[in-house]
């Protein structure tokens, strides 16, 4: 439902917010630009590129690598839920965006983003089992589980974006339409409403943390068991292994996960937006744009896909 007709808001910006975005002069907004199109660009070339790799090389038709397409898919679609906006709006003079529009941008990234959350700690369960019961592995990870684990990380990432939309949009937003921020999100639209807004952000809190605490325990119960399986190999070999195995991931979880807590699952991050701008571009555009790097083009699976995908092109 539209905010309500009454407060500071008119007949006109009653309809629609405005979208402050960040501070400066022209030319602090033309290398803004510059930076968000180079970064968007980058995220969707390798985000893409795996996709595709992953789709066409038969080598790579394993349960991780079906993971590591759908963390791909999830980080092309909820940057290009952002990004696209937020680059129109650094040459525009309004910034308008429609409340539907708001509550729909909102809707999928939040959809999107804790689908994310989810899908790292399935990530991590599938090296754990891969890791420390191989001779279960293929029964366990089975095609049709893998396709479970992954619908199931968005079923829980659709119950918690209907949670925190209906929650949000049904706020009476009367003191002011201008959100301080360079997209439709929970913290900035909280400082909006002219009603009490403790409960939203007991939900946001209590949500948010429910999520990163659990899929973390489970991120690092698996972890901390492939540690001791490989360590009790005693070989140089094995030590590689961990770090190999565990760092990359581990590095992936801990950059998304920190920069989500310290936006959502503490109460100092609704009063700092200006902090806020630049810990949320961490999470909408520069991991995005890092997880093929650190999950897959480091990978030598992945690097040997390319180069045979490379040869049947230049042969063709």
């Amino acid at each position: 439902m539209p905010p309500h007709r009454n407060g500071n808001i008119s007949g006109v910006s009653w309809q629609a917010f405005v979208l402050v975005g960040f501070a400066g002069g022209p030319e602090t907004q033309a290398l803004l630009f510059a930076v968000f199109l180079a970064l968007y660009v980058v995220t969707i070339l390798g985000n893409l590129t795996m996709i595709v790799v992953i789709t066409l090389d038969a080598h790579l038709h394993s349960p991780m690598y079906f993971f590591l397409k759908s963390l791909s898919f999830l980080d092309l679609c909820y940057s290009s839920v952002i990004t696209p906006n937020a680059l129109a709006n650094f040459f525009s003079s309004t910034k308008l965006m429609t409340f539907a529009g708001c509550a729909t941008q909102f809707f999928f990234f939040s959809l999107l983003v804790t689908t994310e959350g989810f899908l790292l700690a399935v990530m991590a369960y599938d090296r754990f089992m891969a890791i420390c019961s191989p001779l279960r592995y293929p029964i366990t990870m089975h095609p049709m589980a893998c396709t479970r684990l992954v619908l199931g990380s968005y079923c829980g990432g659709c119950l918690n974006s209907i949670v925190q939309t209906s929650l949000t949009f049904h706020l009476p937003f009367c003191s002011s339409h201008h959100i301080n921020h360079f997209f439709c999100d929970v913290p900035p639209l909280l400082q909006l409403a002219c009603t009490d807004t403790s409960l939203n952000q007991l939900v946001m809190f209590g949500f948010s943390g429910l999520i990163i605490v659990g899929t973390t325990l489970v991120v690092l119960v698996s972890y901390g068991y492939i540690t001791v399986t490989i360590l009790r190999m005693r070989s140089v070999a094995g030590l590689q292994k961990v770090f190999s195995t565990c760092g990359s991931h581990m590095t992936a979880v801990s950059l998304f996960y920190g920069t989500v807590f310290v936006m959502y699952a503490q109460p100092g991050a609704v009063e700092s937006m200006e902090q806020g701008k630049v810990v949320s571009v961490f999470y909408t555009l520069v991991i995005p744009m890092l997880n093929p790097l650190i999950y897959s083009l480091r990978n030598k699976d992945v690097k040997d896909a390319l180069r045979r995908l490379g040869q049947k092109h230049m042969a063709t």
